[in-house]
């Protein structure tokens, strides 16, 4: 997976990907990340990307120029035919590209979740453009964007952060980013529902004890016990989630239920047609 993200201050989202488990996954090559400063695409002494707004208002706002020209840059970077991929404009490279995807961090766009995350996992290329100030130009996002995401319904004082916090979820869902290949399916909201509460040692700590059903070995057990967890914890403390997944679930019970029917309706009718045959009948 090869991540890009387009900022002003590409020293913060450098520092912040180079650590932990992101940082170890960049260095065996599992995932690549690099920040483009847009101001390098700036065509002015002073490396200016903003102005003012037409018709007034508050703030400044990024222009469309240096924006189209750090995507188009980014874009071509890496092809066979320099020439002729450069003579190409960003929405048809995008368009010759399936598995390349802009995304622009917005609190106007979708809200970003796990369905989400794992949609862009499956993803070859991920181009993060990062806002300031009021925004960017309409026209330069037209013709550049393919997703405008959200991470919450506020306003933060750019995009970084909010691609740091999607890379980090998406990142995890790439095989060998993780330890254990075990963990993401644990997480919450892989299957609709908070995850169960986990323990470690010591057993017993300021007089309280893990629960005995850990204890025991009987992983079948310990299975119920962690989804009977998932749900009251979900029902708890996220009864919007635990309403879209009992819902779920009661609709996954009525599909098992037509099909036990459907299989018992042709199970009766092939003894009906063996009967039928062995007297002679048919």
């Amino acid at each position: 997976m090869k991540f890009e993200i387009l900022t002003l201050f590409p020293e913060m989202i450098m520092d912040s990907l180079r650590t932990s488990i992101l940082g170890r996954a960049m260095e065996k090559g599992i995932i690549s990340a690099k920040a483009v400063n847009i101001r390098d695409y700036a065509d002015n002494k002073h490396h200016s990307v903003d102005d003012y707004t037409y018709g007034g208002g508050a703030g400044m706002l990024m222009q469309a120029q240096p924006v189209y020209d750090c995507i188009h840059a980014v874009l071509t970077e890496d092809a066979e035919k320099i020439e002729e991929e450069t003579e190409k404009s960003v929405r048809d490279i995008l368009k010759e590209r399936k598995q390349t995807r802009v995304i622009y961090v917005t609190p106007q766009g979708r809200v970003f979740d796990q369905a989400m995350a794992e949609e862009f996992s499956k993803a070859e290329e991920l181009i993060f453009l990062c806002g300031h100030y009021e925004g960017i130009d309409e026209r330069v996002l037209e013709e550049t964007v393919t997703d405008y995401v959200s991470i919450g319904d506020y306003v933060l004082t750019g995009g970084e952060l909010p691609a740091l916090v999607m890379i980090d979820a998406i990142s995890r869902l790439i095989p060998g980013v993780l330890g254990s290949e075990e963990s993401a399916p644990g997480d919450s909201f892989q299957n609709g529902l908070l995850e169960y509460p986990q323990y470690s040692r010591p057993a017993v700590w300021h007089g309280k004890e893990v629960p005995k059903i850990l204890l025991s070995g009987d992983h079948a057990k310990v299975d119920a016990w962690r989804l009977e967890q998932s749900i009251e914890r979900t029902r708890e403390r996220r009864p919007d989630l635990f309403a879209a997944w009992e819902a779920a679930e009661q609709e996954r019970i009525e599909r098992e239920k037509a099909e036990k029917l459907r299989l018992k309706e042709e199970r009766r009718r092939l003894r009906e047609l063996n009967d039928d045959r062995s007297q002679g009948t048919v």
